[in-house]
């Protein structure tokens, strides 16, 4: 019995066991919720924190409001919404990477190599597009019988480095009676520059520059790229000769330079639905009037290069200026180009607008500046 009762754990032995689990459970405890109050001052200085920098943002919100609301609220100019949104910066490097590029690029590269340089033939003095329709098929006769020479003449004129031709587009149906009309037309007669890019509608016009200029590079090398509307009569011995006196010229835009106001009531005559582009005074920027516009062969190949980028607006020669205005071109503003320019005596005029009714031809001539038709 004796021996047995020394294995037996004693009473005091048992009562310090007990005390030891219990320190390590109140120990367990105490670790815990130390944790979580620790947790819970965190997740109360934040909350504070949001709830503080809520309020001093009302604060600044009712202060502005406070002292906003005596007065009108304010119309934004279309340069402060630019300002805002933070674009006039962004197309202002837009623009300067773009001059660089074409400064880069307007030194004779071309997308294809023109048929002149191919064949080894020499520069043209000038390449002339007369603008025409569909509809137009009686003032290009008229024409053909006046100013513009037609068949063999036509041919050795091209000789002298004067090519002349009527441009046009295609139809919105393609392969209809109008665009073969004109594929017949031009069979007999040789002497058209058919724009098959180009749909030869009215809200298309503005357009047909980009597609001639372009077009006109790429076909015949030349010194200057003459842009002519049907409504003008020239003398075209006289425009050679201007353009003779300035061969070799680069970078020049040539026309009877002209500004103006900018249409914005719909409906009226020259309505620009892009009127608000235009600045608060609402006034065109400086460019060739219409009828008559040279570029030399730099400035063609700037917008055959560059053609797919180049804004157009609802007129083709505020178009062909907001062109020119972003490029080192050289306004040339020449009084012969201009219908009021014509002095009496002078011997030598080169526009005159023309209107045609059946077969008659008015000629506007120039007398004292002052444009009458005869």
């Amino acid at each position: 019995m004796e021996n047995s009762s020394s294995f037996l754990p004693s009473a005091s032995t048992i009562n310090m066991k007990n005390e030891q689990r219990g320190k390590s459970k109140s120990l367990k405890t105490s670790k815990t919720s130390v944790v979580m109050a620790f947790f819970s001052c965190f997740a109360w200085l934040y909350v504070a924190g949001r709830l503080w920098q809520d309020a001093e943002n009302r604060m600044v919100l009712n202060s502005l409001l406070q002292k906003n609301s005596g007065k009108p609220p304010k119309v934004l100019a279309v340069e402060d919404k630019l300002m805002i949104l933070g674009c006039k910066d962004l197309a202002k490097r837009i623009v300067e990477v773009e001059m660089d590029l074409t400064l880069a690029r307007s030194q004779g590269y071309l997308k294809r190599q023109s048929q002149q340089n191919v064949s080894g033939q020499k520069k043209l003095l000038a390449v002339i597009g007369v603008y025409t329709g569909f509809g137009s098929r009686l003032r290009r006769n008229v024409f053909r019988g006046s100013w513009m020479p037609k068949g063999d003449a036509l041919r050795k004129l091209e000789e002298k480095g004067v090519v002349i031709r009527f441009v046009i587009g295609r139809s919105a149906n393609r392969g209809d009676s109008l665009d073969r009309n004109i594929d017949e037309e031009n069979r007999k007669m040789k002497d058209f520059l058919i724009l098959d890019g180009h749909e030869e509608a009215q809200e298309e016009f503005p357009k047909k520059a980009k597609f001639f200029f372009s077009a006109a590079v790429e076909v015949w090398d030349a010194e200057f790229y003459v842009k002519v509307d049907d409504e003008i009569n020239l003398d075209l011995d006289g425009l050679i000769g201007v353009l003779e006196s300035r061969r070799g010229q680069s970078g020049a835009y040539i026309g009877c330079m002209k500004s103006g106001d900018v249409i914005n009531e719909v409906g009226k005559s020259w309505y620009e639905p892009e009127w608000w582009k235009f600045g608060d005074e609402k006034s065109y920027f400086r460019h060739a009037a219409g009828p008559l516009i040279i570029l030399t062969k730099n400035l063609a190949q700037y917008i055959n290069i560059n053609s797919a980028s180049l804004q157009t607006y609802a007129h083709d020669d505020i178009s062909v200026g907001s062109w020119m205005m972003g490029i080192q071109a050289t306004y040339i503003d020449d009084n012969r180009f201009c219908c009021s320019s014509y002095k009496q005596g002078e011997s030598m005029y080169i526009a005159a607008f023309t209107h045609s009714i059946f077969l008659t031809l008015d000629i506007c001539y120039f007398t004292d500046k002052v444009c009458s038709l005869a």
